[in-house]
C-alpha cells in the first residue's frame, strides 16, 4: 500500500490561503458590525422626528425588498407545519428592533446594545455547567448593574425595553438555527422579512406624521434599512464561509463597544468612566465565555451563533 504525501510547498500555500481567507473574513465581520451599530446610530437621530414604528417598518420593508427577488415559492409550500417557524422568527423580529429602538431612544445606543447584548449571552451560557461560565455571567450581571444601576437617572421603561430586546434576540437566534434547518435558502428569512413588516407596517402608518418627512429624513431611513439588514445579512452568508462560528461570535461579543463608540460620535453621548468600564466588563466576559467553548459537533446547517438583528 502507498503512502500519499503531500508536498510541502502545496501544504504551505494551502495553510496561507485559509489564513487569509479567514483574516477576509474576519475584517468582513468587524465591517458588518461597524455597519449594524452605524445604522442603529442613524435610528437614533431620526427616530425623534419620525418615531420607532416608522423606523422600524422602513428597515425591514428594505430587508423585504433586497430578498424577495431571490424567493420563488410553489402553492405546495405554503403550509402552517412547514413555515411557521419563519412565520414566529417574523414576530420575533418585529418586537426585538421595535423594543430595542425604542431603547436606544430612551438610554441611548451604548447602554441600550450592552444591556441587549444579555440575550444572546445568556443563551450561550444556559447549558453550561462550567464555573468559569459562572464566573463571566456573573460578570456581565455586575457590568449591567453598573451601568443602570447607581445613579437613578436611567429610564426604567428603557431598561425593560432593552430586556425584552434581549430576550427576542435570544429567540432570534433559536428560530434562525430552526429554520436554516427547514427552509433552504433566503426563504426562512425571505417569510421573516414580510411577517414583520406586515405587523409594522399598521402601526407605522398610523403614527406616521407626513409633515416631518423631507429629504434628509428620507435618507436617514433608507440608510438604516441598508445599514443594519440588507447590508450584513448579505455579507454574513460570505463571512461564515470563511471564519469558524465561534470567532464570529468573540468578533459580535465587542459590538457593544462599536455602538458606544457611534453612540458619543453620531448621538453625542457622553460616556462616565464607570459606565465605560461597565461596558468592558460585558464585552469581555462574553468574548471570555464564547472563546473557550468546546466545539460543538458541526450541524447540517450552521446558522450564524450570534446572528443580528
Amino acid at each position: 500500500m502507498t503512502e500519499t504525501t503531500v508536498p510541502a510547498g502545496d501544504a504551505n500555500a494551502a495553510h496561507a490561503e485559509a489564513r487569509r481567507r479567514s483574516a477576509v473574513g474576519a475584517a468582513t465581520q468587524l465591517g458588518t458590525e461597524v455597519s449594524i451599530n452605524l445604522g442603529s446610530a442613524l435610528a437614533g437621530l431620526v427616530i425623534p422626528v419620525v418615531g420607532a414604528f416608522v423606523v422600524v417598518a422602513v428597515r425591514q420593508l428594505v430587508m423585504a425588498v433586497a430578498v424577495l427577488p431571490f424567493y420563488r415559492p410553489k402553492r405546495a409550500e405554503f403550509t402552517w407545519r412547514r413555515l411557521w417557524p419563519a412565520v414566529a422568527l417574523g414576530v420575533v423580529l418585529a418586537v426585538m428592533n421595535l423594543s430595542f429602538y425604542e431603547a436606544v431612544h430612551l438610554l441611548g445606543l451604548g447602554v441600550a446594545a450592552t444591556i441587549e447584548f444579555l440575550g444572546p449571552l445568556t443563551l450561550a451560557l444556559v447549558s453550561s455547567r462550567r464555573l468559569l461560565d459562572a464566573l463571566c455571567a456573573v460578570a456581565a450581571g455586575a457590568g449591567v448593574f453598573l451601568l443602570t444601576g447607581f445613579d437613578g437617572t436611567i429610564d426604567a421603561w428603557g431598561i425593560a425595553l432593552a430586556l425584552t430586546a434581549a430576550a427576542a434576540w435570544a429567540f432570534y437566534i433559536v428560530l434562525t438555527r430552526r429554520v436554516a434547518t427547514r427552509l433552504p435558502g433566503l426563504e426562512g428569512l425571505t417569510v421573516a422579512s414580510v411577517v414583520s413588516l406586515v405587523i409594522l407596517l399598521p402601526l407605522a402608518v398610523v403614527t406616521l406624521d407626513l409633515a416631518a418627512i423631507d429629504g434628509r429624513v428620507l435618507a436617514l431611513l433608507v440608510g438604516v434599512g441598508v445599514l443594519s439588514s440588507a447590508l450584513p445579512y448579505s455579507l454574513d452568508t460570505v463571512i461564515l464561509r470563511r471564519i469558524t462560528p465561534r470567532l464570529y461570535a468573540i468578533i459580535t461579543a465587542f459590538g457593544p463597544v462599536v455602538a458606544a463608540v457611534f453612540g458619543w460620535l453620531i448621538l453625542s453621548e457622553q460616556f462616565t468612566t464607570l459606565e465605560v468600564v461597565a461596558i468592558a466588563i460585558v464585552c469581555l466576559a462574553a468574548g471570555t465565555a464564547i472563546a473557550t467553548q468546546r466545539p460543538a459537533a458541526p450541524p447540517t446547517a450552521p446558522p450564524a451563533p450570534f446572528p443580528r438583528e
